[in-house]
Formats: C-alpha cells, sequence, structure tokens
C-alpha cells in the first residue's frame, strides 16, 4: 500500500501537470485531528476546475492514478439526483488498498459549497481562486443539546415502536424485526446515548459516522449493553437484546433527563416494557 507521503504527491502533481485543474481541496477524516488514523482513511478529494465535460468524456484519464480494482460513478446512478455539469464524482478502489473519492468541480460550484464542510483543507490553489478558510474543525458535527420537546419525542419514539418490535418478533417475522429495531428503535438509542456523550464532554464533541466512537465516552460496560443489541437471525436471541436494549435506554434516558433537569416519564417506558414482556410470555418457540 502507498504511503501517505506518496499519495500526497501524486494528486497534487496530477493537478499541477493539468492546466484544466485550477485548485485542490480536501475534506473527510483525514483532515479531522480527532479521527484515529489507519491505512483504510479515504482520500477525500476535490478537483476544481474549469469545466467538467472533458474530464466525464475521457474514461481513461484517472487511471493516472493507479490501478483501479473496482469503482464506482455515482453521478451516473439513475436513483439518484446529480448535476453532472458542476459536480462529477469517481469513487476508486485501488489494488493495493488504497482508496480515492475524487470530486471535480466547477470553479462557480466550489466558490458556492467549498465552506459548507468544516472539515475542508485547501492543498493548492493556482490562481487565487478559492477563498480563505478556517483551520479544519469538526465542530459542526459536535452533539448537539437536545431541547426538552426532543428529548421527550425521543423517548416516546422508542418506546412506541417497541409495540411493533414485540408483534413482529412474537410473528417470527426477523426481517421486520430488524427494520424497525435498527431504523426505528435503535436510531432513539443511539441518539440518547449520543446526548449523555454530550453532556459528559460539555457538548464538545463528535461522536463520528454511525457514532462509531461513542466508545470513547461511555463506561465499558455501558458500551459492551450497547453492542450486545445487535442480534443474528434467532428469535431467541432477538428477545433477549431487544429486551436489554430497553434496560439500557431506559437508564441512559433518566441519566439525561436528570442532568438536562428534565423528568423521565417513568409511566411510559414502564408500561411498553410491560406490554413488551407479556408478548415475550406469549412467543411461540422460546
Amino acid at each position: 500500500m502507498r504511503l501517505e507521503k506518496e499519495m500526497y504527491n501524486l494528486i497534487l502533481e496530477v493537478a499541477k501537470r493539468d492546466v484544466r485543474i485550477k485548485a485542490v481541496y480536501m475534506n473527510g477524516s483525514r483532515t479531522n485531528e480527532n479521527v484515529p488514523k489507519d491505512i483504510f482513511q479515504d482520500y477525500d478529494i476535490v478537483y476544481v476546475v474549469e469545466d467538467t465535460q472533458s474530464f466525464i468524456e475521457d474514461k481513461d484519464w484517472i487511471k493516472v492514478f493507479g490501478e483501479i480494482l473496482y469503482m464506482q460513478y455515482p453521478d451516473e446512478n439513475p436513483n439518484y439526483p446529480s448535476d453532472k455539469k458542476n459536480s462529477y464524482g469517481y469513487l476508486m478502489q485501488f489494488a493495493d488498498g488504497i482508496r480515492i473519492d475524487l470530486t471535480v468541480q466547477s470553479v462557480n460550484y466550489a466558490l458556492q459549497h467549498i465552506k459548507e464542510d468544516k472539515l475542508c483543507k485547501i492543498l493548492l490553489d493556482k490562481e487565487n481562486i478559492l477563498p480563505e478558510i478556517e483551520a479544519a474543525t469538526d465542530c459542526q458535527y459536535w452533539v448537539k443539546k437536545p431541547t426538552k420537546e426532543q428529548y421527550l419525542a425521543a423517548c416516546n419514539e422508542f418506546w412506541w415502536c417497541t409495540n411493533n418490535i414485540a408483534k413482529g418478533l412474537w410473528r417470527e417475522e426477523i426481517p421486520y424485526v430488524q427494520d424497525m429495531t435498527n431504523y426505528c428503535v435503535r436510531t432513539e438509542l443511539i441518539t440518547m446515548l449520543n446526548w449523555k456523550a454530550g453532556i459528559l464532554t460539555e457538548w464538545s464533541v463528535s461522536t463520528g459516522k454511525s457514532s462509531k466512537y461513542l466508545y470513547k465516552w461511555l463506561p465499558e460496560e455501558e458500551w459492551q449493553m450497547f453492542l450486545s443489541t445487535y442480534f443474528d437471525g434467532n428469535v431467541d436471541n432477538a428477545w433477549k437484546s431487544v429486551l436489554g436494549m430497553c434496560d439500557l435506554f431506559g437508564n441512559v434516558a433518566r441519566f439525561v433527563g436528570e442532568k438536562l433537569g428534565w423528568e423521565y416519564n417513568e409511566k411510559e417506558g414502564k408500561a411498553a416494557q410491560a406490554f413488551l414482556e407479556h408478548v415475550y410470555q406469549l412467543a411461540k418457540n422460546r
């Protein structure tokens, strides 16, 4: 696998040699000093260009970056909107393990959008066309303190959706249960865990994409409880994980409510958990 210095040199040399490329900037994890560094971090690169069309028409120009194992042209996907005239992407996985997510952007588009992501670093500006930007920071991704209404809504959503999980488990409809768990209930659990991390750090951290860095701020026992909420296709295992998820959510929601000065709805939580446990006793194959 090529070294970081080698990759930066290659990315910049390609830009310097090509008169169509006016500037280069980078965003993503490699600009974030709070993210653990490892060999699988992508290079999220933007080439600011006069015109995207010549790049789009020439499918071979990207071969300069190395042997491509496989790749994706996200702006060619018919299921998503695109603006090829102003922005066109290449997601490239190279044979040596390196990945580059490269975008060519028109000058006007870059000028309009470069400041939207604060995790941004200018690598090259041949003609000084880009604006000055502040040092890269992940502050826009820090956990935000909720309002009381947001807190109560998260609690209500969590407990209400366990109703669907209970019925799905009784029917042994694992695909449905997985969806309800991961896209409804787990979402609220992760939100609550994030708020706890925010409280513990005075709202000064990002827990990363998919909250993958939550473990840094949660007690080890609590983190392990959270991991145990992920279950396989076995109904008994699903019941165990879901019941454990309810215990974890209740504990964390009480903590968050107490620290923020709001009353946790014990009646709601106990009623929903009691219904879940009642349906568990009716389960077909325990």
